[in-house]
This record gives structure tokens, C-alpha cells and sequence, in this order.
């Protein structure tokens, strides 16, 4: 019986010590988020989640390619959303000079991106990161509060791991109300983007509302010929917008 008591003071002595001397556990891995929850109650933040039946074969497939690409994407400028994102086939080529990493999933939302930030942008150690997200929240029905705290949480847990890491945020593109995504909701959205993201260290808001917004708050069809996704010259706006904030970080050195 001595003996046990002594084994126990013992290692409460040494536990003691360990944690004066700041010594710490190992980061855990991040959560496996191979595959889309089966459950999406489960995923953090608010509102609702992705009404789109397709979001698990599609959530599934790239991250398998996501998977395959971690070891190479490492220190790359992220760029994080849903399907505008995926779709950027030329991203790599609009950017010279800088290393580039596409981590968007088509029909993805706010809680999607908050369930995979670890495992998909913040393990590869990026150099900075492009979101644009919320377009699918407003959507499924979302309040675009809902979707705009659910934006200041995915900034804050990119904070906890990396305090300066430049952020640049993209305000929701306009749409139309046949694709369930009325110009006022979006603009409430981006209205609240701005409002709580400005001004902050290394966040930058990028204008990708008003460079293609029509005078009914609506995207035009030459430049989203669905009324949700941006063609080559639509995406050619986007560029143009990003240069400037990239230029200004000095992205452009990156190799």
C-alpha cells in the first residue's frame, strides 16, 4: 500500500514539474473530414446546412484530391469556398509567380468550410488565404447574420493558429432571386461583412459585389450565364480585384 502511495506522489511530482516547465502535449491531427457528415447537424456554427443532395459525392471526391495535392500545396495562397471557387480552372495561371492551392467543394457553405479548416487550409501552412463563401447559405434559406457570424468564426479560428496570417475575404457575388438568392439578402450579408471584418490586422475585404452588380443588385447574365457562377470573363473581374491586395502583400515574390 506505501509503495502504490509513493508511486502516486511521485507522478504528481513529475506532472507538476512537466507543467512548470511549459511542456505540452502534441497537437492533435486534425479531424478526418474525408467524407461529408452523414449527420450535417453535426457541423459547427449557425443556419442551415447544404440542401444539395450531390454535396457528398462531390465532398468526397475532392478530398481525395485534396489528399493527394497536401504535400505539394504546402505554404500556398489558399483560395476556400464552394463551387465559384472549384470551378476556377485557370487560378493557377492568373497568379505568376505565386503558389496557389484551390480548396473550394461545389454546394459547400459556412458550416462545411468551418468543419474542414484544419484538415483542408490551416495544415498546409498557408501563405495567406482567399475565402468566398455564403452564397449556397442565403441559398438554403440562411439569415445572413447567421452566415456572417459563422465568416467572423472561420477568421477567428484562423486567428488561433495563425495571428498575422493575411486573410483576404471576398463579398458574396450577386446572383438573382430564380437561383433563390434575392440581391437584398446578399447585400445584407455583405453589408455585415464589412461592417465586422473592417478594419482588422492582415483581413482585407475584396469588392466582388459591386464590380459586377447590376442596378437591381442582380448578376449579369454575360458574366454568370447561370445566374450563380462566373464565366471566363467573370472571372477575369475577380483577378483584377484580387491584384491590387495581392501586389500590396508582396504575394507576388512568392515561389
Amino acid at each position: 500500500m506505501k509503495t502504490r502511495i509513493r508511486i502516486v506522489i511521485v507522478a504528481l511530482f513529475l506532472a507538476g514539474l512537466l507543467a512548470q516547465s511549459g511542456c505540452q502535449s502534441a497537437p492533435q491531427a486534425p479531424q478526418d473530414v474525408s467524407l461529408y457528415p452523414a449527420n450535417p447537424a453535426v457541423l459547427p456554427g449557425k443556419g442551415p446546412a447544404s440542401k444539395w443532395s450531390g454535396l457528398p459525392g462531390v465532398w468526397a471526391r475532392r478530398e481525395a484530391q485534396f489528399a493527394k495535392t497536401a504535400d505539394e500545396d504546402q505554404g500556398a495562397v489558399v483560395f476556400l469556398g464552394d463551387s465559384i471557387t472549384e470551378q476556377w480552372k485557370s487560378l493557377a495561371d492568373e497568379f505568376p509567380g505565386i503558389k496557389t492551392a484551390n480548396r473550394g467543394i461545389s454546394g459547400d457553405t459556412t458550416r462545411g468550410v468551418l468543419y474542414r479548416l484544419d484538415a483542408n487550409v490551416l495544415s498546409l501552412h498557408p501563405r495567406a488565404i482567399v475565402l468566398l463563401i455564403g452564397t449556397n447559405d442565403i441559398g438554403a434559406g440562411a439569415d445572413p447574420s447567421d452566415a456572417a457570424d459563422n465568416i467572423k468564426s472561420i477568421l477567428k479560428a484562423i486567428r488561433r493558429e495563425y495571428p498575422d496570417l493575411p486573410v483576404i475575404i471576398c463579398e458574396v457575388m450577386p446572383s438573382s432571386e430564380k437561383q433563390h438568392r434575392p440581391a437584398a439578402k446578399i447585400e445584407r450579408l455583405n453589408a455585415l461583412i464589412v461592417k465586422e471584418m473592417r478594419p482588422k490586422h492582415d483581413v482585407f475585404i475584396c469588392d466582388t459585389w459591386s464590380i459586377y452588380a447590376d442596378a437591381n443588385g442582380d448578376c449579369p447574365r454575360d458574366e454568370f450565364p447561370d445566374l450563380l457562377h462566373p464565366n471566363a470573363v467573370g472571372y477575369a473581374k475577380w483577378t483584377a480585384a484580387l491584384n491590387p491586395i495581392f501586389a500590396k502583400l508582396n504575394l507576388q515574390a512568392a515561389e
